[in-house]
């Protein structure tokens, strides 16, 4: 697998051995959130455009209150090949990983490895989750990690195990421990030998040059992916060495037990 689009491609083109003309959304929704984790100095925002086909549900987040109005009406009822072929890079993502959850859902059977998540306030789920993240890294070789949108618990772990890190986001802003955060990812690439990404990246049109990058130079890349938990192991082996997939509903939806699915990495 080279890029996104060529994913895109195969996907309307039937290889995956079902014909998305013939598929339909049924349910197109959003969710919004807002959080400020209990003992934490900042906060934020997530938003999420979902779109279900038959008992899957394909997520792709977006900067909040970027999705018009209508777009909603666009999905819900159209077919997954038209979706593929929508304007907008966050239905395309939406509706590729709606389609493979689809066919091939996070069970052992396609490669994935289930990791409980206890029940418990959005900082201890958070918290589960960002470990079963940072377990993939291959943490015994890494000199510095450059993190592709920050999660405070992440940046955590990684502290707890005295790993170092560039931390990298769009939105700027500051971290936890008040350490700059990145707006180009791309411009840090060379101080780090080791890339731990967010899903959000594909949605963002940013995941492609940092694939590249980490192939190229034969850099680990560990994936977490709430958004394109599906499309994301598709490129294991092909610049992605781990990936945690989290479909939805997400862990910050619900206070009891969950599972995420991990794929390569340490075991």
């Amino acid at each position: 697998m080279t890029h996104l689009d060529d994913l895109i491609a195969r996907a309307a083109g039937g290889a995956f051995g079902i014909d998305p003309a013939r598929q339909h959304i049924t349910v197109a929704f959003t969710t919004t959130q807002s959080v400020r984790h209990e003992g934490r100095a900042g906060g934020y925002r997530n938003e999420v455009l979902s779109l279900r086909l038959g008992a899957a549900v394909g997520s792709c987040a977006v900067e909040p209150g970027t999705i018009p109005a209508t777009t909603l009406d666009e999905c819900v009822g159209a077919t997954v090949a038209e979706l593929l072929a929508h304007p907008s890079q966050v239905v395309r993502v939406a509706a590729l990983d709606a389609l493979l959850m689809h066919i091939r859902p996070h069970t052992p059977a396609n490669g994935a490895r289930p990791y409980p998540l206890p029940a418990g306030s959005s900082l201890v789920k958070s918290r589960a989750r960002a470990k079963a993240v940072v377990e993939l890294l291959p943490l015994e070789h890494v000199r510095r990690v450059l993190v592709v949108g920050v999660v405070n618990s992440l940046l955590e772990q990684l502290r707890n195990h005295g790993v170092d890190y560039l931390a990298c986001d769009l939105k700027g802003g500051r971290t936890e421990w008040d350490e700059p955060v990145h707006t180009d990812a791309m411009a840090q690439l060379p101080d780090c030998d080791t890339l731990l990404v967010s899903g959000m990246t594909l949605g963002n049109g940013t995941f492609d040059a940092l694939l590249d990058h980490a192939r190229d130079n034969r850099k680990p890349l560990v994936t977490f992916a709430q958004t394109g938990s599906a499309v994301l192991p598709q490129f294991l082996g092909h610049g992605v060495s781990a990936v945690c997939a989290e479909p939805y509903p997400f862990f910050w939806l619900d206070g009891g037990p969950g599972t995420v699915h991990r794929y390569g990495g340490a075991r």
